[in-house]
């Protein structure tokens, strides 16, 4: 008789609060909502960091970028009054990218560029150019698109705000590499809005270049004068496209950071809204039973 009634208490004491129904095989628990809602919810707090990290150096990149513009802007007036007599055959391209990633598309826009470039989409191209990788994220995605052009890559430029340092050490580097070409195109993030860009490409004139266009040979000056303007143009056109990518950088990690602030967001709500529904499912439960056992005594 004592057993009996032990067996009757035994089973009309309610399920655990948040234990999965018998036959809900395949449904959550509460225990595991939660556990899913903390992690959400840590991950929202480091993408709105990010955000607001983001946002504090996007500000100095673009005082940098218009600092670094003027750069190119002297570039482009020398080789506006001294064109080539020839377009070049083959081209040195530059891809400007960064080491580091969570900010979009933005290294995959420089890549598809290079491939379209190649493909013949912007003119003929001979298939042997060479091509010089600034940042690992772009280095990765052309090594399997374009393997057998890859000729230099570069890491660990312009960690912060890039400098003309490490313009002028980059442009070292390509001239003593001993890589043959008769033309550089550097390609880039051209930076459009604070919530857009677009790759775009600039041609920079080599010494030999200068040498024979009609602007330099109406004077006469030394060897050494179209070296130095060539090296020093160089290095102008590599610094204005680093700073230009690197504000083009933290705006679309910005955005991101956003983005990802918002589904973060949406996706708490959800799973709050799972975890309510769960618990109001489950204290109702236990209240028929209680009801149920109270009813049968």
């Amino acid at each position: 008789m004592l057993a009996r009634r032990s067996l009757g208490r035994l089973a009309s004491q309610p399920a655990a609060l948040g234990a999965a129904p018998a036959n809900a095989r395949n449904m959550a628990t509460l225990r595991e909502i939660e556990l899913r809602l903390k992690s959400v919810r840590n991950i929202e707090k480091i993408t709105k960091s990010m955000k607001m990290i983001a946002s504090t150096k996007l500000s100095k990149a673009q005082r940098a970028m218009w600092a670094g513009k003027e750069y190119g802007l002297a570039n482009s007036e020398v080789f506006q009054n001294a064109p080539p007599e020839a377009p070049p055959k083959k081209k040195l391209f530059i891809v400007v990218s960064s080491d580091k990633g969570l900010c979009g598309g933005i290294h995959s826009s420089v890549s598809k560029m290079t491939r379209r470039i190649f493909q013949g989409e912007h003119g003929e191209v001979d298939p042997s150019s060479p091509i010089m990788v600034i940042g690992d994220k772009s280095k990765a995605q052309l090594s399997r698109a374009l393997p057998k052009n890859l000729a230099m890559t570069f890491n660990q430029i312009g960690r912060d705000i890039p400098t003309f340092a490490d313009a002028a050490g980059v442009a070292d580097l390509i001239l003593k590499s001993g890589v043959e070409y008769d033309g550089i195109s550097i390609v880039y993030n051209r930076f459009v809005t604070a919530i857009s860009y677009e790759a775009a490409v600039i041609d920079v004139e080599t010494e030999a270049t200068l040498k024979e266009s009609p602007g330099f040979k109406a004077y006469e000056m030394e060897d050494d004068v179209t070296k130095d303007l060539a090296e020093f143009a160089l290095a102008n056109a590599i610094y204005a496209a680093l700073v230009e990518s690197h504000a083009c950088e933290q705006s679309a990690r910005r955005n991101a950071m956003d983005n990802a602030s918002k589904n973060a967001s949406d996706m708490i709500n959800r799973l709050q809204m799972q975890y309510n529904r769960g618990r109001q499912a489950a204290i109702t439960n236990e209240l028929v039973d209680i009801i149920t056992g109270a009813s049968a005594l």
